[in-house]
């Protein structure tokens, strides 16, 4: 006599499909970096926003963050002896110094912009974007502080797989191995990691690194990881620490993408409650008083236009509010949260016009792409990616060179002559 199989309950079914869900997720966030499009435009945008503001304050660099500044390397020096924070311009008070500072800011902004070793070009650029900003804390504002924030965000980001120099050099190498040849020699991988270890040494042991436990940490892990990472992907790149290094990265990169969406809701939300709060909000007249500042108004005729219209004012000032507060409720509906991200986008770049603040609508709006959906960046890209090869293909039909003469009468009437007085072949 048989043994009857024992009947699966629907507890069991629930607990397995629970278990398969959660197995699914964490496949999800350890296999592969999320939101690959939209790492890359928030490196675009932060990197850009930070380029063009140290260019434009170039020749007034010197009273915003070096020696001519009303808050002297003294007074920052007193004021981070209390608080802990980081800069490197607190290492000399020298002018070549900071100098050479402002240099490597501008530089790594460059290239994190374009993608070029992004590993090490975003601790630069978050090196120098912390010092310069905590050098003189009360030269900045909200902009200010949304760079400074996703200036240490990207450094644990995989924000350089699309869109970048180093994707480029990826799938050249890649193409190059399918096709049987061997890599490349990497020169500017080993020097870079030997030239910013060569700094951290010493900064850490002279307690160069502020008065903070996680940035040294920091540092120092993701010198130690990259250079682990490099040894194995030239010598060992089927070995499994390389795999376990890449899950690390992958989670550290979901995780702060994750972080950088909690950022921009928390922004939001705070900025939208605070303003239900006041009295100018409440009645409909909040934008009326910006646009009457002379501070505030590049383009006085615009202004004084959109000033002008009381329903306008009204519509601006309620619909600022709403947009704010309602954006992180409406996460989980695509095509409200799409509508609603025009409209945040669309007003950023009406307070850069109107109130004549580009860089602080600049940093906002690369801080929203990161809710950007990815269809959108497809087609952008096939878009770019059309109006490139058009461009090229014109630019190459000018310089086109004219085709191969035919030998004609004259030219076979000159070859068979002595050539002392007729045509020859080049003149």
């Amino acid at each position: 006599m048989s043994t009857p199989a024992p009947a699966v309950g629907a507890g069991s079914v629930g607990a397995g499909s629970v278990g398969r869900s959660l197995a699914h997720a964490v496949q999800r966030v350890t296999a592969a970096p999320l939101g690959a499009y939209q790492s890359a435009v928030v490196r675009i945008g932060v990197s850009a926003t930070c380029l063009l503001f140290l260019l434009r304050e170039l020749p007034h660099r010197h009273e915003l963050y070096g020696p001519d500044g009303p808050w002297s390397w003294d007074m920052a020096r007193r004021l981070i002896s209390n608080n802990d924070a980081f800069t490197v311009l607190m290492w000399s008070d020298s002018t070549a110094w900071f100098e050479t500072v402002y240099a490597l800011t501008l530089v790594s902004a460059a290239l994190l912009m374009t993608g070029w070793r992004t590993r090490a070009t975003s601790v630069v650029f978050m090196v120098g974007v912390l010092s310069l900003q905590n050098r003189s804390i009360f030269m900045g504002d909200g902009g200010d502080n949304v760079i400074h924030l996703m200036a240490v965000y990207l450094v644990l980001t995989r924000c350089a797989r699309v869109w970048s120099l180093d994707a480029r050099r990826a799938s050249r190498e890649a193409a190059r191995l399918a096709e049987g040849g061997r890599p490349p020699r990497d020169v500017a991988g080993p020097v870079l990691w030997v030239m910013l270890g060569c700094v951290l040494l010493p900064a850490t042991f002279m307690e160069g690194l502020g008065g903070t436990w996680w940035l040294p940490s920091l540092l120092w892990v993701l010198w130690l990881g990259n250079g682990v990472r490099w040894v194995l992907v030239r010598r060992a790149p089927d070995h499994e620490l390389r795999a376990f290094l890449d899950v690390l990265a992958n989670l550290a990169h979901n995780a702060t993408l994750f972080v950088i969406m909690a950022e921009v809701c928390l922004i939001y939300a705070t900025a939208g409650w605070y303003k239900i709060q006041g009295s100018r909000w409440q009645d409909g007249t909040a934008v009326y008083y910006p646009l009457k500042l002379d501070y505030f108004t590049p383009w006085t005729g615009l202004s004084g236009l959109v000033a002008s219209s009381a329903l306008l004012v009204m519509v601006l000032t309620y619909a600022t509010v709403i947009v704010q507060v309602a954006f992180p409720f409406t996460l989980f509906n695509r095509r409200v949260k799409n509508v609603l991200l025009v409209l945040m986008i669309g007003e950023h770049a009406g307070i850069s016009v109107l109130l004549g603040l580009p860089f602080f609508s600049m940093a906002m709006i690369a801080a929203d792409a990161v809710f950007l959906p990815t269809v959108f960046l497809l087609w952008l890209e096939g878009r770019v990616l059309l109006g490139r090869r058009l461009l090229f293909s014109r630019t190459a039909g000018r310089l086109r060179l004219p085709g191969q003469r035919r030998v004609g009468q004259d030219d076979e009437e000159a070859l068979r002559g002595d050539g002392s007085d007729g045509h020859t072949l080049v003149g």
